[in-house]
């Protein structure tokens, strides 16, 4: 048969179903912005691109039009910030949020997700997993590329993932690289996956952008509900297994995995779909410098600053009363929130987790968390 026509054919059979549900993971903890992020505020609550809104209500601003209404859109998210996302998201219906007892990682969070989308909705049900601290800087290409997606899951048993075009050798990444290419949909070509690959080096990085196959692994999942079902429990029945036959209540017994780990590099349904919408996943401060740098400016101020001889330095305070003065600074972050202040070297901002760790372990720093 014709490429072009079993194509065409694929698209016309996934109009059939057009039920939708995407799923906000907002379990995480957000870490390496503390101390803007704490425990009883983690970083998706937070406003980091300069708008009025945080990151996990534009994330559901983004989704709505997919679901089509707050009926179809759910949340899973940790027992310590449940109330946060409720009052975050007051449209949110009660019985679609899903309170984790305690984090798992997303292995577990997407089995549960899907079993209970599967008793509400059935096997047909298409749904889609989306971190909740991510920013996408052209909401109507992104948009295009999950109908996209969506529409290559409809038609074939596939486990879909979005692969970020790169457009520098990150580090900080994981890699996905596209084999043979599968059909095209919305004009979007899709490919079987050949490999994940976790954060490498930055020669292997280069590597991989110059042969144009890699895309970054972005963390969002497309599919129907019986075939993830399905290999799960196949892959990774030590989670999907106890759920089925405990329920949730078994959660602090099931093993901490990713997703990525638990499946996507076991599978063989696995597709990516490169997509090109402006993304970065805020995965700590030196984010904000590539959101909200001004050529202007040689520095990122989200703060009253007055400096001298300083640069590419970014400057945050909580409170606009606070005034920050530098002499002779260059790349560093400086962050003041409530009683503490934070500074470090942009290059070493990976390590806030290990500080976090120190204050966890002495009660003089508790408050602080």
């Amino acid at each position: 048969m014709d490429v072009n026509l079993y194509c065409s054919a694929l698209v016309m059979l996934s109009t059939m179903n057009n039920l939708f549900f995407p799923v906000i993971l907002a379990g995480g903890k957000g870490e390496r912005f503390w101390p803007l992020s704490r425990l009883d505020r983690p970083k998706q609550f937070l406003s980091l691109d300069g708008s009025s809104k945080s990151l996990l209500q534009a994330t559901a601003d983004r989704l709505l039009p997919l679901a089509n209404g707050w009926q179809n859109l759910w949340v899973i998210t940790s027992s310590a910030i449940a109330q946060g996302v409720r009052e975050q998201l007051p449209d949110l219906p009660e019985s679609n949020l899903l309170i984790e007892s305690v984090g798992r990682d997303t292995a577990a969070a997407v089995a549960w997700a899907s079993l209970e989308i599967n008793k509400r909705y059935g096997e047909n049900a298409m749904i889609g997993f989306f971190p909740a601290d991510h920013w996408i800087a052209d909401p109507e290409v992104f948009l295009a590329t999950i109908s996209a997606a969506t529409e290559l899951a409809r038609s074939t048993p596939a486990i879909v993932t979005l692969g970020i075009k790169p457009n520098f050798p990150s580090t900080g990444y994981g890699y996905i690289e596209q084999g043979e290419n599968f059909c095209s949909f919305n004009n979007l070509p899709a490919y079987h996956v050949r490999r994940f690959t976790e954060k490498p080096d930055r020669e292997t990085a280069a590597t991989f952008l110059s042969t144009g196959r890699f895309s970054w692994n972005s963390g969002m999942f497309v599919f129907q509900t019986g075939v993830v079902l399905a290999e799960l429990r196949t892959h990774a029945p030590e989670i999907i297994q106890p759920l089925e036959q405990y329920g949730p209540d078994i959660y602090p017994q099931l093993p901490k995995k990713s997703i990525d780990y638990a499946l996507m590099e076991k599978t063989s349904l696995a597709y990516v779909l490169p997509a090109a919408f402006g993304w970065d996943d805020l995965g700590d401060w030196n984010a904000i410098e590539r959101l909200l740098k001004q050529e202007d400016n040689p520095n990122v101020e989200l703060a009253t600053h007055v400096g001298l001889d300083t640069q590419g330095a970014i400057i945050y305070a909580s409170n606009p009363d606070d005034v920050i003065v530098t002499i002779g600074l260059e790349d560093v972050v400086i962050v003041r929130d409530r009683n503490v202040t934070l500074v470090v070297k942009k290059d070493r901002t990976q390590e806030i987790k290990q500080i976090l760790k120190t204050l966890q372990n002495d009660g003089r720093f508790t408050d602080l968390l």
